[in-house]
């Protein structure tokens, strides 16, 4: 190795350290300077980031980039991106499931029995679909939920799906982990049942059109309601995840939205289906949809327990990006098995964004626990960006991190804590 080799290597080495310690500065540039004369140009990010978050990314993307000569065994860095108002404004599985209910895609249950569709819904919920929707269509055959006749139908829908509770406002769903999964994000791929993956990829790209199509701020009616009915990609993303590959990223996406719906969006910003992990069902022996899900770690297909929601988004990760199996998948990796950089911006996101090395990107949307973590910075690797499209305003109270930010697997309410236990105070809201 010549002394140019060799400080080439302790050039990249310092940089890496730097980063994942937190105190990388903005004349990280020097992926290229370390190479004088080399064809390799590290990619720039356009503008359009509060703060230094841009020189922040630009740093991340200059010390694990392809220009730079460490990593030798040329293992790709990962990236992990979250999908629904993280990588679009607005919800992409919201917006399918209202295309659906618009065009009298969703099936009556067999037997007319609404229980069979998810483990968590509770009778009073079961028996509000039983009474909404029972006499409208024979067992298996879609519901008339787009017509005048099945409106009350698509209304009991929308609100167990939208509120996690019936119109007359009982709980729809009971008796789940909520580190885990979420049941009320879980019943829409259940609702997909007796379709095909295919199938359903044609409908979500059917709802894609119309919502990109429609204006920014515009209304769809679904039954009798007015509901959200547009969609936009954030430029300031795609331009990210397009700079992170061509740099030499692994780019996966994350989301608790249904497989089939997430690969249509992601191929917007240029990730494959095979890098997407979503909701998965499982399927008949003729690949229609069950309304039961895939499981991962110790949680075995059609227990129905561990989608990608917090700590169910860390098993899958471990499983899908890392190969890592069984019960093991579902434990925080060494760091070498670990994503480098990871972007959110929900509680749902939490676990997966705490296990990237060197840095973690929120997009401010008021969630306790996620901003909790990341205004509270305790090594220095969170940035956070407000909303790229109608950001929010400043939250008025402080982030109750202290008292009840955090939400265990029960569901009772408790305090933030860090790594090594101890109690994160409450945060002020203060990117905006």
């Amino acid at each position: 190795m010549t002394r140019l080799d060799t400080a080439r290597r302790l050039q990249a080495v310092g940089a890496a350290v730097a980063i994942a310690a937190g105190t990388l500065v903005a004349a990280a540039p020097a992926a290229q300077a370390a190479r004088p004369g080399a064809r390799c140009t590290t990619p720039q990010l356009a503008a359009g980031w509060y703060g230094d978050n841009r020189a922040r990314l630009q740093q991340l993307i200059d010390a694990y980039g392809r220009c730079n000569p460490y990593r030798p065994s040329r293992t790709k860095p990962v990236a992990v991106f979250d999908w629904d108002n993280t990588v679009v404004k607005n919800d992409v599985g919201d917006a399918t499931l209202y295309w659906l209910l618009r065009n009298g895609k969703i099936r009556q249950p067999a037997a007319g029995d609404w229980s069979t569709t998810s483990r968590h819904l509770t009778p009073a919920a079961a028996k509000a679909l039983a009474d909404a929707c029972g006499a409208l269509a024979d067992p298996g055959a879609p519901l008339p939920t787009g017509t005048p006749a099945g409106a009350s139908c698509a209304d009991e829908l929308a609100s167990v799906y939208g509120t996690a509770a019936t119109r007359s406002g009982t709980a729809a769903f009971a008796g789940w982990d909520h580190r885990t999964t979420e049941p009320a994000y879980a019943w829409l791929p259940q609702l997909m049942q007796g379709w095909t993956a295919r199938e359903i990829r044609g409908f979500a790209a059917a709802a894609q059109g119309e919502n990109l199509a429609a204006p920014v701020g515009a209304k769809q009616q679904v039954g009798t309601a007015s509901v959200t009915g547009w969609v936009r990609y954030y430029d300031q993303q795609k331009d990210l995840i397009k700079g992170l590959q061509k740099a030499g990223f692994d780019v996966w996406i994350s989301s608790a939205s249904p497989q089939p719906v997430v690969e249509v969006w992601a191929k917007g910003v240029g990730v494959d289906a095979d890098h997407v992990i979503g909701i998965r069902n499982t399927t008949t022996t003729g690949g229609k949809f069950t309304a039961h899900l895939q499981g991962c770690g110790s949680v075995k297909d059609g227990a129905d327990t561990m989608i990608t929601y917090i700590d169910g988004k860390r098993c899958w990760i471990n499983k899908e990006v890392f190969g890592v199996r069984g019960p093991a998948a579902e434990r925080v990796q060494p760091a070498a098995r670990r994503q480098v950089f990871a972007a959110g911006d929900s509680d749902t996101d939490v676990s997966f964004l705490r296990d990237a090395t060197a840095l973690r990107l929120v997009v401010n949307r008021n969630k306790n626990e996620l901003m909790c973590r990341a205004y509270d910075n305790s090594d220095g690797k969170w940035i956070v960006n407000p909303m790229f499209i109608e950001p929010k305003k400043q939250k008025t109270a402080p982030y109750p991190c202290s008292t009840t930010g955090y939400v265990d697997r029960d569901g009772t309410p408790g305090p933030v804590r860090r790594g090594d236990t101890s109690v994160i105070p409450d945060q002020t809201d203060s990117v905006f």
